[in-house]
C-alpha cells in the first residue's frame, strides 16, 4: 500500500512539474502578445485598446494560473491540513479579485468603443464560470476555514467541492480558448506570426489544465 502511494505521489509531483512548465510558457506567450503586438497593458489607458488587454492578461493570472496552482498546492503539497487549506483558499481570493479586475476592464473597453455587452459565447461562459467560482469560494470557505460545518457535512460536500472546482477550471479554459478564437478572428489575422502566437498560447494554456488536472486526479490516491 505504501509502495503505490509513492508511485501515485511521483507521478503527482511531476506532472506537477509539466503543469508549471506550460502554465509558465503561456503566461510568457501571454505577454508576449499583449505587449509586443497589442500595445501594451493599461487599465487607466485612454487607448481602449490597451484597456482591453488588462482582460485576457488578469482573467488568465485568476482564473486559470493561480487557480491551478491552488488545486496543485492542496492536492500534491505535504504540508499540514490547515496550511494547505489556507495556501489554497488565498490564492482562491486572489484569482477572484484579479478576475474582477478583468471583466471590469472589458466591460469598461465595450463602454469606450460603445459596443455591446454579454452577447457572444465566450461571455456567456466566462460570466456563469465567474458566479459559479464565487460561489465555490464561498461555500468552501464557510463550510472548510470559517466557522467550519460538521465533520460529517464537509466529508459529504468535499467530492463535490473537488470536482465542481476540477470543471471550474475546465470551463475557465473553454473562456480562455474561446475568447482568444474571437479575438483572432476579430483582427482578421488569418496566418499572420501574430495568429500562430495566439494559437500556441491556447494550445498551452489548455496544457496547463489537463496537466493540472491530472495531478489532482492522481494526487487522490496518495
Amino acid at each position: 500500500m505504501d509502495s503505490g502511494r509513492a508511485i501515485y505521489r511521483q507521478s503527482a509531483s511531476r506532472l506537477t512539474v509539466v503543469a508549471h512548465l506550460f502554465g509558465i510558457l503561456a503566461f510568457i506567450l501571454m505577454l508576449v502578445w499583449l505587449l509586443h503586438y497589442r500595445g501594451g497593458i493599461e487599465y487607466h489607458s485612454d487607448n481602449p485598446d490597451r484597456v482591453f488587454n488588462a482582460h485576457p492578461f488578469f482573467m488568465f493570472c485568476g482564473f486559470i494560473f493561480l487557480v491551478g496552482e491552488a488545486m496543485m498546492a492542496y492536492k500534491t503539497v505535504l504540508s499540514r491540513g490547515i496550511v494547505k487549506k489556507s495556501i489554497h483558499m488565498i490564492l482562491h481570493l486572489i484569482a477572484l479579485c484579479l478576475g474582477i479586475v478583468g471583466i471590469c476592464a472589458v466591460f469598461k473597453y465595450h463602454d469606450m468603443i460603445h459596443a455591446e455587452d454579454v452577447y457572444s459565447l465566450h461571455s456567456w461562459i466566462g460570466l456563469v464560470t465567474f458566479c459559479l467560482f464565487c460561489l465555490q469560494w464561498v461555500l468552501g470557505f464557510s463550510a472548510f476555514m470559517f466557522p467550519k460545518a460538521a465533520p460529517s457535512t464537509r466529508a459529504s460536500m468535499l467530492p463535490w467541492h473537488v470536482s465542481g472546482g476540477r470543471a471550474l477550471l475546465y470551463m475557465a479554459i473553454c473562456a480562455a480558448l474561446t475568447g482568444l478564437m474571437e479575438k483572432s478572428t476579430f483582427l482578421n489575422l488569418k496566418n499572420h506570426r501574430e495568429a500562430r502566437l495566439i494559437n500556441f498560447t491556447g494550445l498551452f494554456v489548455l496544457l496547463f489544465g489537463i496537466f493540472v488536472d491530472l495531478s489532482v486526479a492522481l494526487a487522490r490516491y496518495v
